[in-house]
């Protein structure tokens, strides 16, 4: 994914006149310390974060959380890539190291491939990509095509979207759409409507970035809406809480879409201590924030919920290809809060 930094405009909001379940002060008043032991024993399931991009104090944090598993999508790293080389060790490193590392922090790693809609815009090099990707989305821990569809919506958007698609439906997997930041009714209807020319299933696409522009339009055709709580530029987790008490938690998922940008890997668990705050009930919770994910990815044929219901030991001597998340005698977990680091 990526920003437009030029577009300052928020989202629009359909429900800034309605009433909330439970009076709470400002966003900027409100502590996450005071308020996460709301959830305290639940577990969350983010679909969408770019842990390549994400440091291990992050990790650590998701897992005391609640977090137990996650799926990182393809994307764009913030720079053109130049050469097929680097989409093929970035494809690697998904169902490699960042799937090793991510272990290590006692969070079960997911991933979906695709080549994203910006990179489609370079035809040489996206031609190259096509002809590798069916090397990729048959590994072990890939639980989708994604995020693919369209950025500026131009020709050779649709033209490898389309194809993607495709490849999707050869390989029986589940299609998680990127939705433009520009004119994102447009993309999301188009996106939809293309996925439905190609004979797709809704109940197989996750259309992703709704808001409450796109969200109806998106359940009523049968697809799986997710919401990423992105701060300013998506949605925030107020606009999210008034989401589901509209519409319930049916095929209704949040993410984080944590990336090198100014984003929350806990977006998850906040947006569900905001939502116990505000009085939805906890099955409700675990459905956006947990269950649909699975149920939705789960078609993949991928997703072992005994690989993260349960809690395991880990072995942090472990390694891949030689090199383990350890420096010498390090331990995992030193204490943060201490100004003495040993």
């Amino acid at each position: 994914m990526c920003l437009n930094n030029n577009d300052t405009t928020p989202n629009p909001s359909h429900f800034e006149d309605s009433e909330e379940t439970v009076a709470a002060p400002a966003h900027r008043d409100i502590a996450w310390n005071d308020y996460k032991d709301l959830i305290k024993g639940m577990r969350f399931f983010d679909p969408h974060i770019h842990m390549v991009s994400r440091t291990t104090d992050d990790y650590q944090a998701m897992h005391q959380a609640g977090i137990v598993a996650l799926i990182e999508p393809a994307f764009w790293v913030g720079q053109p890539r130049t050469g097929l080389s680097s989409f093929k060790d970035y494809y690697s490193s998904l169902v490699g190291w960042e799937r090793f590392r991510s272990s290590q922090f006692g969070i079960k790693h997911y991933c979906t491939m695709g080549l994203n809609s910006r990179e489609a815009n370079n035809e040489p090099l996206a031609e190259q990509v096509m002809e590798i990707l069916p090397l990729y989305i048959y590994k072990e821990g890939v639980v989708g095509v994604g995020e693919i569809g369209f950025d500026d919506q131009t020709p050779a958007e649709e033209k490898y979207y389309r194809l993607l698609l495709e490849l999707a439906k050869s390989a029986k997997l589940p299609v998680q759409i990127h939705t433009p930041h520009r004119d994102k009714k447009k993309g999301t209807e188009r996106s939809m409507a293309i996925a439905l020319e190609h004979g797709i299933d809704p109940s197989w696409v996750i259309v992703d970035h709704n808001n409450e522009e796109t969200v109806k339009s998106v359940l009523d055709k049968g697809f799986w809406a997710a919401f990423t709580i992105y701060p300013f530029t998506k949605m925030g987790n107020e606009r999210m809480v008034k989401v589901v008490e509209q519409y319930g938690p049916e095929r209704i998922m949040v993410n984080s879409a944590a990336d090198w940008g100014i984003s929350d890997p806990l977006a998850i668990p906040k947006t569900a201590a905001l939502m116990k705050m505000r009085g939805i009930p906890d099955e409700t919770i675990r459905m956006v924030t947990y269950q649909n994910a699975i149920n939705a990815f789960g078609k993949s044929g991928q997703i072992d919920v005994t690989d993260f219901e349960s809690d395991y030991a880990i072995d942090h001597t472990e390694k891949f290809h030689g090199n383990s998340i350890l420096r010498g005698g390090q331990q995992p977990s030193p204490a943060k809060d201490s100004l003495v680091i040993n």
